[in-house]
């Protein structure tokens, strides 16, 4: 018997807020069954074509603390990594350490955070990646 990842929780101050700051990041929505509202400590978001796992937000009594032990790692799904990392950085993220390589072969990734300080990552499209390796 195995497990599977039914989805990821994130422990934060403003379940709500938060949710709806990573819905348009993600192209993710409510929960149909269980819609979201301000005031709510536990907000679901999905992915509406079912292929994608939850992202659960809790709210948390205590400040994050220190670096996160799990983060998200995000490719684009359309856009190449840089132009994704402009959308991100106009949503409200801010860059904690930009780790892209600087030998000119467009590997790497941006470490993130949102605006609650939880740490993401943004990698390369799957056709940078091929287009690297072909």
């Amino acid at each position: 018997m195995v497990a599977f990842v039914s989805h990821v929780t994130v422990d934060c101050q403003n379940a709500y807020t938060l949710s709806e700051w990573w819905k348009p990041v993600l192209g993710y929505q409510d929960d149909p069954d269980d819609p979201n509202h301000p005031g709510h400590s536990e907000c679901l978001i999905v992915d509406p074509t079912g292929r994608g796992i939850g992202v659960l937000f809790i709210e948390v009594p205590e400040p994050r603390s220190v670096k996160n032990r799990v983060h998200l790692d995000l490719r684009p799904a359309v856009d190449r990594r840089d132009a994704e990392l402009e959308r991100l950085l106009e949503h409200g993220a801010t860059v904690v350490r930009d780790l892209r390589a600087t030998d000119g072969s467009g590997t790497g990734w941006v470490w993130l955070a949102d605006p609650e300080g939880n740490d993401f990552c943004i990698l390369r499209s799957a056709a940078e990646v091929a287009q690297a390796t072909a």
